[in-house]
């Protein structure tokens, strides 16, 4: 499924991808095959940073969530290596362990705001 919008909470273990529209939602679930649980071992999460990368082609505007770092490790390796992804990353925020259905509630308000600065030019 592609569509505009996707939420990704993720640590180093693994990433809840969920792409949806107003009326659509489809949930991933992609798990780390790293043994590590090193958080600085960002060259054993190429697979899974890549794995994460595939899912989200074709998206416009992603928002990464997640409770440590592994967010923004992913955000940095996109920009070396995913660029298309790079530039449809528009945030990381924090965010403990939200359901699916949690985490399509706060980025649908996330990207309410979002789009909404985005067409207003007194707000760049």
């Amino acid at each position: 499924m592609s569509t505009f919008h996707a939420v990704v909470w993720m640590d180093h273990s693994e990433a809840h991808v969920v792409m949806f529209d107003r009326e659509h939602m489809e949930a991933q679930r992609i798990r780390s095959r790293s043994h590590h649980k090193h958080q600085g071992k960002t060259a054993d999460n190429g697979s899974f940073f890549g794995d994460i990368a595939r899912a989200l082609s074709g998206t416009h505007e992603v928002l990464l969530a997640g409770p440590g770092i592994a967010r923004n490790q992913f955000r940095d390796w996109c920009g070396a290596h995913q660029t298309a992804v790079a530039g449809a990353i528009v945030d990381s925020v924090s965010a403990d362990h939200p359901t699916d259905a949690q985490l399509v509630a706060m980025a649908r308000q996330y990207f309410k705001k979002f789009d909404a600065m985005a067409a207003d030019p007194s707000m760049a």
